[in-house]
């Protein structure tokens, strides 16, 4: 049975539709409420980056995000722009012109591009090839003649909040330019994407610019404005690709602020990463100790990870190095979980004892 989707749905929902092709689905494409192409399914090649794990926007849910808000995913997002780009402009005589058109192009390894078409995607275009030099200077020569094309581009004070920010006064000042640009970029479609944002490409240099933004504000101790933003990133994009619910979750934690944890935690109950299962379990230790619901929540976060205890009661020493992706359940994700909550459980009387007499 293949999923139906209109080409204004392929569009915003890009990178699902091509994890769905890359997993053995077929999607149909309609236009006009007629079909007009099929997105048959299709083997990853290297060409395109491993899409299925690239396209999983862009870190599968058991992995850790990367300590910077932009990196080397960047081809794929190039990559996926020419692709809507082309979808958007071809009229196919039929569904089997569209699917031998498709089918050639996959198994070719010949992907669409698209020079860019206005002084925006030309300066994102800049940007694209900002992430990829390795070089400081070089990345804020390009990211400042970037702007110079279009103040638009929020991607453009994304970097230089990051490399070339001498304070962080200095670094919010370009994530607040950024979430502006990026905001004026979307212009009348940002109404259009809410719910959808990260999904639609155009959004993600705004998304990143305001998580920065967020970020500072909470650095700088405006906690409340930031956690404003967190929860304003969460509206625009419940699916939470870029991980904003943990961050949410662990100022909120640190507050104490336990009506506003219990909706969070519910809004995604079925998480099971060990940031998300053993701070709900801390957090009912917190609120009623050692009571039948928080020994519960402890079993099922010991449950999905067992090795977590080890490095929050001192018995595994936490790696200066944390390793830059983690998978859910693994030691690697225990070890950034404790680098990250355990002065946590730490100040929290009793915590670790507990952790220690329940899982032993």
């Amino acid at each position: 049975m293949a999923f139906i989707v209109t080409a204004t749905e392929l569009r915003q929902n890009l990178s699902e539709c091509l994890e769905l092709a890359a997993s053995g689905e077929e999607i149909l494409i309609t236009k006009s409420g007629y079909p007009t192409a099929r997105l048959v399914p299709f083997e990853p090649s290297e060409a395109m980056g491993d899409m299925t794990a690239d396209l999983a926007d862009l870190i599968p849910d058991g992995e850790r995000m990367p300590e910077g808000l932009v990196g080397p995913s960047s081809n794929m997002e190039k990559i996926m722009n020419d692709v809507g780009k082309f979808l958007e402009e071809q009229n196919f005589a039929s569904i089997d012109d569209a699917n031998a058109y498709l089918e050639n192009m996959m198994a070719s390894e010949t992907l669409p591009k698209f020079a860019p078409s206005t002084p925006l995607e030309e300066a994102q275009d800049l940007i694209y090839q900002a992430w990829e030099e390795p070089r400081r200077k070089a990345r804020v020569k390009l990211a400042k003649r970037a702007l110079k094309i279009s103040p638009d581009c929020a991607d453009a004070y994304v970097l230089l909040a990051e490399d070339d920010a001498r304070s962080l006064g200095k670094a919010m000042s370009f994530f607040q330019k950024g979430t502006a640009a990026g905001e004026r970029a979307l212009g009348a479609e940002f109404d259009e994407y809410i719910g959808h944002f990260w999904g639609v490409n155009e959004t993600r240099p705004y998304m990143r610019a305001r998580f920065g933004l967020a970020n500072c504000l909470w650095a700088m101790g405006q906690e409340n404005d930031a956690i404003d933003h967190y929860r304003e990133m969460l509206h625009l994009n419940p699916g939470d690709n870029q991980g904003i619910r943990y961050v949410l979750l662990t100022c909120l934690m640190g507050m104490k602020n336990e009506a506003e944890i219990d909706a969070l935690l519910a809004e995604y109950e079925d998480d099971a990463s060990a940031t998300w299962t053993y701070n709900r379990a801390l957090h009912r230790f917190r609120g009623h100790g050692a009571s039948s619901e928080a020994n519960r929540s402890l079993s099922e976060a010991h449950e999905w990870n067992p090795h977590v205890p080890d490095y929050l009661l001192g018995r595994l020493k936490i790696p200066r190095q944390l390793p830059d992706y983690i998978g859910i359940g693994d030691e690697s994700e225990a070890m950034v979980y404790a680098a990250e909550h355990r002065n946590m459980w730490q100040s929290e009387p009793g915590a670790l004892a507990w952790l220690e007499e329940q899982v032993g």
